[in-house]
């Protein structure tokens, strides 16, 4: 959901910062959010990567200190709490329901809850695809013809500046 989102917002606002020390401003919205990608620094890149990755670590090895995996009887979507983190290191929101609004809520209803972010999560993806295949493929997504921006860069290689994979 949050690349469809991230879609949608950045096609349409940025921020009024600089986006670097150096005071470079964010990509025009003029640009499609591929080449708005293609447009940031490469440092930018590995920051948005290294930490979708250590959210990914969190999930599969230190969050889950007594629970279980999802692969191994625990619950898809049941994102593990930061407690440890908050305990050990400092403090950190949890990304599920930071405030605890959803504690006292009865399991019936958390299981409606939990079907209808994974069917949002689903329609997302189909969503983000949609926008992509738009602006790439011209007229591959007729409800998207007027909106679509065209895209002429590679968008299966996110990290090609100089023609490797990693832009070293």
């Amino acid at each position: 959901m949050a690349a469809f989102v991230g879609y949608c917002v950045q096609s349409n606002f940025h921020f009024p910062w600089a986006m670097t020390l150096a005071g470079d401003s964010f990509p025009s919205t003029d640009l499609a959010p591929e080449a708005q990608w293609d447009a940031i620094p490469i440092q930018a890149k590995y920051q948005i990567i290294l930490l979708a990755g250590f959210l990914e670590f969190w999930e599969e090895t230190i969050g889950l200190r007594g629970g279980k995996h999802y692969m191994l009887g625990g619950r898809p979507g049941d994102y593990p709490s930061f407690q440890s983190f908050r305990e050990d290191v400092h403090f950190i929101l949890d990304l599920f329901d930071p405030f605890g609004f959803s504690k006292n809520m009865s399991e019936e209803k958390k299981a409606t809850r939990l079907a209808m972010e994974i069917n949002n999560g689903r329609l997302a993806m189909i969503g983000i695809f949609g926008f992509m295949a738009a602006d790439v493929v011209p007229g591959s997504v007729p409800a998207l013809a007027n909106i679509a921006t065209q895209y002429d860069g590679n968008i299966m290689s996110p990290f090609e500046t100089s023609g490797s994979f990693f832009g070293l």
